[in-house]
C-alpha cells in the first residue's frame, strides 16, 4: 500500500544478453513496458553504432509505409483500426515483410505511373477532341460569311493567284488554362503588332490534372495568321504560356475523321482506364486491411534496435551489456523477459540480470492505471516529483473533482456531464481501437474518468445548493412562511425574506431553502454563504497540504525539518486562517434571529451578529472593536486575550521558519571533524575497501560542502517570504469559487429567464411552436456555454487551485 501514496522503488540492473537472444529480450521487455534503458554510448556517434543499420533499414520501411498510406488516403480507401497490437516481428518475418514492402511500393508506383500516362493520353485526346469541335465552329462562321458551302470548300484555298496576291493565310490551334489567356492575348497583340486575328471559346467542364489529379479550367484558341516567321513567334509565345498545340486540318472532311477516330481512342482508353483504376483500388484495399499492423511492427522493431544501441559489447564480442532503471517489484518480470527472449531464438546461454548499487538520484516512477492515469497526468503537468516524495495524485482524485463541483454546483449541468463521461467510460473499448484523429476528443477522452467524477460530485453540490438549471425543488418542506396576502397587496413576484419574522425556527434538513429561489435579496444571502464556504475550504485543503510534507520529512528521516519547518508553517496558518474559520462558525453557532423572536438576550441576536473580516482586520491591526450599543463588543469574555496571543504566535514563527534551518545547517557542520588529505600515498596502485558508513558519511560530507551557508540563508529567505505572502495570496485565491459558483446560478437563471420562460408565456398554438422553438435556444446555449465553456473555466481554476 505504501507505492501507492509514493513513487515506487527503483533499483539500477545490468544486463548481460546473448547477441543471437537480444532482439527477443529487448521484444518481450518492450511489451511489458517495465524498464528504462541508459545510453551506455553516450560519446559515440550515432552512425558509428552497432546496430545503425538496422534502424536505417526500419526508416526505410516507414518510408515506404508513408508512401502507402498516403496513396490509400489519396483513393479514400478506408483504413480499419487494429483491435489488438501485434507484436515486434522475428528477423525472418522482417526480412519478409521488408520484401512484401517493396514488391507492394512497386507495384502502387508502376499502377500509379501507368495511370498518370493513360490520364495523360487521355487529357491530350480529350483537348484534342474539345480543339477539332470548338474549331468546327469558327470555321462555319468565316465560310457562311464567305458565302461559301463548308461542306465542299476548304478554310484556306490553293489558288496560286490568291497566294500571290494575298500571301498564304495560316492558323494554329490549342488549348490554354483559362487564367493565362488575358496575358496570352496581350503577347499575341504586342509580338504581331495587331496582325494575329485569335478566337476563343471556354470548355465547360473541367479537365482533370493526370499528375494531380486536380481539376483544371482551359480555353480552345485558334489563332490566324500570315507568314512563316509570325507562325515561329506565336509558337514560341505558346510554349511560354504553356499552351498546348494541336494539329488541325483545314479541310471539313479531314477534320471529320480525325474526330471520329479521336472518339474511338477515347473509348477504348477509358475503358483501360476504368480497368486499372479497379486493379488499383482492389490492391490499395488489400494493403489497407494491413497498414496498421505493419505500422506498429516497423515501429516496435525500430524501437528496438534504437535500444540496442544504447549497451556496450563487452571485450569478447560475445555479450551485450547494458544498464536501466526497473522498480523492484518488476525485477521477476525482466528477468522472466530475458528468458523467453533466449527460449526465442533458441540459445543456450541464458541472460541474466544484476542489481548494482549505485549513489544517483533514480527515476520517480508512479505506476498508474485506466483510472488514476488522468489524475497523475493532471499531477505530473506542475512537474515530477522527486524521487519517493508522496504522491499527491490519489488525494487529488477527491480534492480535484469536489473543489470542481463547488462552482459547478447545477444538478441539470451536472447531469449532463456525468452522462458524457459514463458514456466515455462504457463505450472506452470502442475509442480505443479507433485511431481518433480530433486532438480535442482525444483530451476528453483521455480524462474521462475525471469528467465523471466531476459530474457526479456536482449532483451532490447541486442538491445541496437546492440548484437544477437554476430552478429549487421543495422535497423536505420549506421552513419559511410567507405572508402573501402582503405579497399580493404589493403586488409583487419576490419579497425579501427576513429570518426574523419569516423563519420557523429549524433548517431545511439538507441544502439550501427553496424559499430563496422567491426573495429578491437571495444574492446578498448565497453571497455571504458561498464566500464563507469558499475560505473554509481552501483553509482546509491548504492545511492538509503542508501536512502532506511531514510524510515526507519521516519517510527521508529529516526530523529536523518537522521542527524548524513544518511547525513554524502550520502554526502560521492555523493562528491567523484557522481562528478565522473558527470565528465564522462561532459567528453561525452563537447568533441567531431566533434569540430575537424568542425574546431571548438580545447580545446574540442578528442585530449584534459582529463581521469576521472586520474582526480578523483590527486583530491583524491591533485595533479594538467600535462600541455597538446593547451588544457585546467580541464574541466571548477574553477572545481579545487569545487574539493577542495568536498575533504574536505567528509573529514568533518567521524568524523560526527564516532563521531556523539555516543555523541547524551550520551547526552540525562545526561538529563535524575536518579531514585533510594530501592525497592518496599508494597512487591508486593498491586496492583497498572502506567501510560503507565512512563512505556514506564523507559523501554526505561532500554534498553538504558543495553548498555554502550563504546560499542556504538565501534560499530560506526566499522559501520564508514566498511562504507567508502566499497564506494571504491563497487564501484570497480561494475566493474563485465563490465568484465561479456564483456566476455560474446567475447565468443559468438568466439563460431560463430570457429564453425558456418567455415561450412559456405564450398561449396556444403559438405558444407549443415558440417553446419549441426557445427550448432548443435554451438547451444549445445551455450545453455552449454552461456546461462547455464554464465547465472549462471551473476546470481551470480547479487545477490552479491544486497547485
Amino acid at each position: 500500500m505504501g507505492d501507492m501514496f509514493r513513487s515506487e522503488q527503483m533499483v539500477l540492473a545490468q544486463l548481460f544478453i546473448q547477441p543471437e537472444a537480444a532482439y527477443f529480450a529487448i521484444s518481450e521487455l518492450g511489451e511489458s513496458g517495465s524498464v528504462q534503458f541508459r545510453d551506455l554510448n553516450e560519446n559515440v556517434n550515432v552512425f558509428q553504432r552497432k546496430f545503425v543499420n538496422e534502424v536505417r533499414r526500419c526508416d526505410e520501411m516507414e518510408r515506404k509505409l508513408r508512401y502507402i498510406e498516403a496513396e490509400v488516403k489519396k483513393d479514400n480507401v478506408t483504413i480499419p483500426d487494429v483491435h489488438e497490437l501485434p507484436k515486434a516481428p522475428n528477423p525472418r518475418e522482417i526480412i519478409d515483410l521488408e520484401a512484401h514492402l517493396e514488391k507492394t511500393e512497386g507495384d502502387i508506383k508502376e499502377l500509379s505511373e501507368s495511370a498518370v500516362n493513360l490520364k495523360s493520353n487521355y487529357l491530350e485526346l480529350t483537348e484534342l477532341k474539345h480543339v477539332l469541335e470548338k474549331t468546327q465552329a469558327f470555321f462555319n462562321e468565316q465560310d457562311e460569311a464567305n458565302g461559301l458551302d463548308s461542306a465542299h470548300k476548304a478554310l484556306i484555298t490553293e489558288d496560286t493567284h490568291n497566294v500571290s496576291i494575298r500571301g498564304r493565310l495560316g492558323f494554329v490551334a490549342g488549348v490554354i488554362n483559362r487564367e493565362r489567356v488575358p496575358g496570352f492575348e496581350r503577347m499575341l497583340w504586342r509580338i504581331s503588332r495587331g496582325n494575329v486575328f485569335l478566337r476563343q471559346v471556354e470548355i465547360d467542364k473541367p479537365l482533370e490534372d493526370p499528375a494531380t489529379g486536380n481539376e483544371i479550367y482551359k480555353t480552345v484558341f485558334v489563332a490566324f495568321f500570315q507568314g512563316e516567321q509570325l507562325k515561329t513567334r506565336i509558337k514560341k509565345v505558346c510554349a511560354g504560356f504553356h499552351a498546348s498545340l494541336y494539329a488541325c486540318p483545314s479541310s471539313l472532311q479531314e477534320r471529320n475523321e480525325m474526330l471520329k477516330g479521336v472518339c474511338t481512342r477515347l473509348e477504348d482508353l477509358n475503358l483501360v482506364l476504368n480497368q486499372t483504376q479497379d486493379h488499383r483500388q482492389r490492391v490499395l484495399v488489400s494493403v489497407a486491411k494491413e497498414l496498421q499492423n505493419w505500422s506498429v511492427m516497423v515501429s516496435k522493431m525500430k524501437a528496438i534496435y534504437h535500444t540496442l544501441n544504447f549497451f556496450n559489447m563487452d571485450v569478447t564480442k560475445k555479450c551485450l551489456i547494458g544498464e536501466c532503471w526497473v522498480s523492484s517489484k518488476d525485477i521477476p518480470v525482466v528477468q522472466k523477459g530475458l528468458s523467453d527472449g533466449s527460449s526465442a531464438c533458441g540459445s543456450s546461454i541464458p541472460s541474466f540480470l544484476n542489481v548494482i548499487n549505485t549513489s544517483e538520484d533514480p527515476p520517480t516512477f508512479n505506476r498508474t492505471n485506466k483510472f488514476t492515469r488522468g489524475f497523475q497526468n493532471l499531477i505530473d503537468s506542475y512537474g515530477v516529483a522527486s524521487y519517493r516524495e508522496a504522491n499527491p495524485a490519489l488525494y487529488t482524485i477527491i480534492t480535484f473533482p469536489f473543489l470542481f463541483a463547488v462552482m459547478f454546483g447545477d444538478m441539470g449541468h451536472a447531469m449532463i456531464m456525468a452522462f458524457f463521461g459514463g458514456y466515455l467510460v462504457i463505450a472506452e473499448k470502442k475509442f480505443m481501437g479507433k485511431k481518433g484523429s480530433s486532438e480535442i476528443f482525444n483530451i476528453f477522452f483521455a480524462g474521462r474518468y475525471i469528467i465523471l467524477l466531476m459530474g457526479l460530485f456536482s449532483l451532490y453540490t447541486g442538491f445541496v445548493y437546492n440548484d437544477i438549471f437554476s430552478k429549487s425543488m421543495n422535497i423536505f418542506q420549506s421552513s419559511w412562511y410567507i405572508n402573501m396576502t402582503k405579497a399580493h397587496a404589493l403586488e409583487i413576484d419576490q419579497i425579501d425574506l427576513n429570518p426574523s419574522f419569516d423563519y420557523a425556527g429549524t433548517p431545511y434538513f439538507m441544502g439550501v431553502d427553496p424559499a430563496w429561489q422567491l426573495a429578491k435579496n437571495k444574492i446578498i444571502f448565497l453571497n455571504s454563504f458561498k464566500m464563507k464556504l469558499s475560505i473554509i475550504f481552501g483553509v482546509i485543503h491548504m492545511i492538509f497540504g503542508v501536512c502532506v510534507s511531514v510524510v515526507n520529512f519521516v519517510h527521508f528521516r529529516k526530523y529536523s525539518s518537522i521542527i524548524l519547518e513544518f511547525l513554524p508553517q502550520i502554526l502560521l496558518l492555523c493562528f491567523l486562517f484557522l481562528w478565522m474559520v473558527v470565528m465564522m462558525f462561532m459567528k453561525w453557532i452563537m447568533y441567531s434571529p431566533v434569540t430575537d423572536k424568542m425574546g431571548g438576550d438580545v447580545k446574540f441576536g442578528s442585530s449584534c451578529a459582529p463581521s469576521v473580516l472586520i474582526f480578523f482586520i483590527d486583530m491583524m491591526l491591533f485595533k479594538t472593536p467600535e462600541d455597538v450599543e446593547g451588544c457585546n463588543r467580541y464574541m466571548f469574555d477574553g477572545q481579545e486575550l487569545v487574539q493577542y496571543v495568536l498575533v504574536f504566535g505567528s509573529l514568533a514563527c518567521i524568524p523560526v521558519l527564516l532563521l531556523g534551518r539555516p543555523l541547524f545547517i551550520k551547526c552540525t557542520r562545526k561538529n563535524k571533524p575536518h579531514v585533510r588529505s594530501n592525497g592518496d600515498v599508494n597512487q591508486g596502485m593498491e586496492l583497498g575497501e572502506y567501510p560503507e558508513s565512512q563512505q556514506n558519511a564523507s559523501s554526505a560530507h561532500h554534498e553538504e560542502e558543495e553548498e555554502p551557508m550563504s546560499e542556504i540563508f538565501i534560499h530560506q529567505a526566499i522559501h520564508t517570504i514566498e511562504y507567508v505572502l502566499s497564506t494571504i495570496s491563497h487564501t484570497a485565491s480561494y475566493l474563485r469559487l465563490w465568484a465561479l459558483s456564483l456566476a455560474h446560478a446567475q447565468l443559468s437563471e438568466v439563460l431560463w429567464n430570457m429564453l425558456f420562460s418567455m415561450g412559456l408565456k405564450v398561449e396556444g398554438y403559438v405558444g407549443a411552436i415558440t417553446t419549441w422553438a426557445l427550448f432548443a435556444a435554451w438547451a444549445a446555449f445551455t450545453i455552449a456555454i454552461l456546461v462547455v465553456m464554464e465547465g472549462l473555466s471551473a476546470f481551470l481554476h480547479t487545477l490552479r487551485l491544486h497547485w
